[in-house]
C-alpha cells in the first residue's frame, strides 16, 4: 500500500478598582458564567455556553486568574467577553478535574465582529481517543519548553502546563497527567509573522503559568509555579531544508527515496522539553509527516491507548529496553521503558504525502523501525531493533 491514497480575602477585593473604573480604563466588558457549561456538542465540534452576566461585581475571568493587565497583554486594547465553566471534580474519576473557559475579543464596541478567542481547558489529555486529538494540537514542532523547570511547552498559538500529581492525584497506568492548556488561533497561524509570533508566544507563556497557579489555588493545593522568562525561550521554530542522512536532525535516519521531494523541508522542535517533534513536507508547509519523541515519562502515557489498541500490535523489540506498540497505515507508536522512564516514539502521516511515480512504500511502515532505532540511539535509550509484522491487520 502506498501513501498516495489516503490532533483571601477582603484586602484583595478592596485593592481592585471598582468595576466601572475598570471598564472605562481598559474598555473591557466581561460576561462571567455562574451556572457553568450547558452542553458539549461533540458531534458538531461546538460548545454551548450559558452566559449569565450577574453579579455585576464579578471576579476576573477564568477562575479569577486573568486580571486587566494580562487580558491586555494577550488581547491588546480590545473589548472582551469571558465565559467560564465551574472548575470541578470529574465524576468519573476522583483523581481528575475538569473545567473550561474562553475569552473572546472584538473589533468593535458593539461586539458584532470577533477578533480573536482564547480557550482554556483543565483536563487529562486522552491522546487520539475519540474527539480529543490533544497531541495534534499541543505537541507541534513549533512548541518549545517553557524553561524555569516548568513541565510545559508553548508556541505562538498553543501552551500547556502539567498540574503536579501531589495536587491532582496519580493517574492510572494508561492516563496522562492533568494539564492546563491554552489555544488561541489556528495552528497554521504559527510561523507567518515572526515579530507577532514572539509577542504572542510570550503572552501565552505568561498566561498559562498564571492560570495554572490560579487553578492550583482553586483546587486548594499549596505551592505555585515560577513566572516564565519569555526572553529566555528558545528561538522560534522555522522551516529549513532537510539534511541528507539525518532527517529531522536524527543521524542515520532517511526518508525512502521515492519521498525525497515531498519531504524536502523540515521544522524541528528543540530538545530539552517534555517532547521533541519534527514536521516534514515539501515546498508548501505544513508538512504531511510528523515524528514525535516524548521523553517525559508521565506525558508519554498520552500515547498508551494508541500503543495498545491503535492498530496491529508490535512485539517486543530485540535487545534494549522492554516496550510495546502498534501500527496502522497512518500512525505507528512504540513505548519503550528507557533508563529515564517511559519514552514514546511516534511516526504519523497527518495528510497524504506524494511519492515519485506514486510507487513509494507505506511511509509509516518504512520509517517507524528506523526512527525508533536511530532516535533511541540519539537520546541514549538504545539499542532498539524493532521488527514489524509481515501483514498489518
Amino acid at each position: 500500500m502506498t501513501d498516495d491514497t489516503t490532533p483571601a480575602g477582603g484586602e484583595a477585593a478592596a485593592s481592585r478598582p471598582p468595576l466601572l473604573k475598570r471598564l472605562v480604563r481598559n474598555r473591557v466588558a466581561r460576561a462571567v458564567t455562574v451556572a457553568g457549561l450547558v452542553g458539549v456538542l461533540l458531534g458538531a465540534g461546538t460548545v454551548a455556553w450559558r452566559t449569565d452576566t450577574f453579579p455585576l461585581l464579578s471576579p476576573d475571568p477564568c477562575w479569577d486568574t486573568f486580571d486587566d493587565a494580562l487580558v491586555e497583554r494577550v488581547f491588546g486594547d480590545r473589548e472582551t467577553v469571558a465565559e467560564a465553566q465551574r472548575l470541578q471534580t470529574d465524576p468519573n474519576s476522583r483523581a481528575a478535574f475538569y473545567g473550561q473557559c474562553r475569552i473572546t475579543s472584538y473589533k468593535d464596541e458593539e461586539k458584532e465582529q470577533a477578533a480573536g478567542q482564547l480557550t482554556v481547558q483543565v483536563r487529562r489529555p486522552a491522546g487520539y481517543d475519540g474527539q480529543d486529538m490533544w497531541p495534534a494540537q499541543f505537541l507541534g514542532a513549533d512548541m518549545v519548553p517553557l524553561g524555569q523547570g516548568l513541565p510545559g511547552m508553548v508556541s505562538p498559538v498553543r501552551a500547556w502546563l502539567a498540574l503536579p500529581e501531589s495536587c491532582t492525584g496519580r493517574p492510572d497506568i494508561l492516563s496522562a497527567p492533568a494539564v492546563v492548556d491554552l489555544a488561541m488561533g489556528d495552528l497554521a497561524d504559527s510561523g507567518i509573522a515572526p515579530e507577532r509570533d514572539r509577542k504572542d508566544r510570550a503572552a501565552l507563556a505568561e498566561a498559562v503559568v498564571t492560570v495554572t497557579n490560579g487553578v492550583l489555588r482553586k483546587l486548594g493545593c499549596s505551592g505555585t509555579y515560577p513566572a516564565p522568562s519569555p526572553d529566555k525561550l528558545p528561538g522560534l521554530v522555522g522551516w529549513q531544508e532537510a539534511e541528507p542522512g539525518a532527517l529531522c536532525g536524527v543521524p542515520g535516519l532517511s526518508a525512502p527515496a521515492a519521498y525525497g521531494e515531498s519531504l524536502g523541508r523540515v521544522r524541528v522542535g528543540p530538545d530539552g522539553g517534555a517532547a521533541r517533534t519534527c514536521e516534514a513536507g515539501g515546498r508548501y508547509p505544513p508538512g504531511g509527516l510528523r515524528l514525535t519523541t516524548v521523553v517525559d515519562p508521565a506525558l508519554a502515557r498520552v500515547f498508551s491507548g494508541e500503543a495498545s489498541y491503535g492498530g496491529t500490535r508490535l512485539g517486543r523489540a530485540k535487545g534494549g529496553p522492554e516496550g510495546f506498540g502498534s501500527i496502522d497505515v497512518t500512525r505507528g507508536v512504540y513505548l519503550a521503558q528507557c533508563q529515564t522512564g517511559d519514552v514514546a516514539f511516534v511516526v504519523e502521516r497527518v495528510r497524504p504525502v506524494g511519492s515519485k511515480d506514486r510507487k513509494g512504500p507505506n511511509l509509516v511502515r518504512a520509517l517507524l523501525p528506523a526512527y525508533v532505532e536511530a532516535e533511541a540511539e540519539r537520546i541514549g535509550c538504545g539499542p532498539i531493533r524493532l521488527t514489524l509484522p509481515e501483514v498489518l491487520e
